[in-house]
């Protein structure tokens, strides 16, 4: 019978793996808390029309890419191929957003059907962040310095950078869309088969085209830029003058669009050279318009959505030597003889009474003394404990110290607790 495999795109993180994700997600965490920012936790399936309201039904992800099916109710579901739409949802659902300003943050698996490369699943996890209730280039700029502060802590700011842009308001978006798509119907013969398809129905995606001749069009297009209203341009010189102020580098890149329909005024990307073709790492901007969108008020919102198996390989690849490896314990009980098993597990949970956050591996299934400790060294364990015949006799456990070359004791049992609270100040 053949084995069954993992579906292509998703993929297990073994133990040896989890130690860097481990890592990310504590530094993600505490930035994102020492910022105010509160974790909302959200369902991995929404119903389809969520997704098709909010990120256009002629994106790439709603008509290629989503895992759509039909539930027994004959009820359409996809599983979530980004966090914005269902964050928004969550929120107006549950009245959080009503003369509120909320700091949200949320972390998970997405889904989406494409093609399988390093640094893009099918199955792929993302951090998402979304702040509700302010109007302002401030919020902006506070969320570009959230990054920054996050890729300090990481050790990365030296292989990321920022690019920046402005999309305006949807009036903006119209008019420029008009001339955009007039110039490139000039050029519809030399642009890329996936340009002209996109040119009558998501044209700005045009603009980020990889493609060299298509690039080479594009450099006598129109520029957003000359598009925007007075209140758009100034959102965004304010918007850059934090910055300027704050020591962040940027780049304004007129060609930066997002792939979503909601996003307007603001966007940014945090790109890398460490990944080849995959760059971007974080990415996002304004949609002031998809709460209201979705049934809701109009509020202003602003969010982007980090990258995780992007960011876990440019820490394996540039921060390796600072991540070492996690012991699986600190302390590893070694048990042989008559009773000592059970002995053991009672000894493992007084010191784990006395000792919280210790990290204690009590071994079972029996084994000789020299395969349980061939456990306790493949474990990281510092110290050894021994409990065999002659020690349950004697009311007494042997500490072996792994690590150094210090000679072992026996300790008594009362006195057990004491010794191990010494060794591990």
């Amino acid at each position: 019978m053949a084995k069954i495999k993992a579906i292509r795109g998703m993929n297990d993180i073994l133990p040896s793996q989890t130690p860097v994700w481990q890592y990310l997600e504590d530094i993600v965490r505490e930035t994102l808390d020492a910022y105010g920012y509160q974790q909302i936790r959200l369902p991995v399936v929404e119903q389809t029309d969520l997704f098709k309201r909010s990120i256009g039904e002629v994106t790439d992800i709603v008509e290629k890419e989503m895992y759509t099916f039909n539930d027994r109710n004959d009820e359409s579901l996809t599983l979530r191929p980004e966090g914005t739409a269902g964050c928004v949802r969550a929120c107006e659902e549950h009245g959080l957003l009503f003369n509120q300003v909320q700091r949200l943050w949320y972390s998970g698996p997405m889904f989406r059907y494409e093609r399988p490369q390093k640094g893009r699943y099918r199955q792929f996890h993302q951090v998402g962040v979304e702040a509700f209730g302010m109007r302002g280039p401030d919020i902006d700029a506070e969320l570009i310095l959230l990054t920054a502060r996050l890729w300090k802590k990481l050790g990365l700011s030296s292989s990321v950078r920022l690019e920046i842009n402005s999309l305006g308001t949807a009036q903006d978006r119209a008019s420029y869309r008009e001339d955009l798509v007039a110039y490139l119907s000039g050029h519809i013969n030399k642009l890329d088969p996936d340009s002209r398809r996109r040119l009558d129905t998501n044209p700005f995606r045009i603009l980020d085209s990889k493609n060299p001749d298509t690039q080479a069009i594009l450099d006598g297009a129109p520029g957003f830029a000359d598009y925007l209203d007075s209140e758009s341009e100034q959102h965004f010189n304010q918007l850059c003058a934090i910055l300027d102020a704050s020591g962040i580098e940027y780049r304004v890149n007129p060609r930066l669009v997002r792939g979503l329909d909601y996003y307007g005024k603001t966007v940014f990307e945090w790109i890398t050279s460490e990944l080849g073709a995959q760059g971007t790492v974080c990415a996002g901007g304004r949609y002031d318009g998809l709460v209201e969108q979705l049934g809701g008020r109009v509020t202003p919102a602003v969010g982007f959505a980090i990258g995780v198996e992007r960011l876990v390989l440019m820490l394996e690849t540039l921060a390796g030597p600072r991540l070492k490896e996690k012991p699986v314990a600190d302390i590893y009980l070694v048990a042989s003889g008559t009773g000592s098993a059970q002995a053991a597990m009672i000894l493992a949970e007084q010191i784990r009474d006395g000792m919280p956050g210790i990290k204690l591996q009590v071994n079972c299934g029996d084994g000789s003394f020299k395969s349980q400790f061939k456990r306790a060294d493949k474990c990281g364990a510092r110290y050894a404990l021994v409990l065999g015949e002659d020690e349950m006799d004697k009311a007494v456990v042997t500490v072996k110290p792994l690590r150094d070359t210090t000679e072992q004791k026996r300790i008594e049992r009362a006195e057990l607790l004491n010794y191990l609270l010494s060794k591990f100040d």
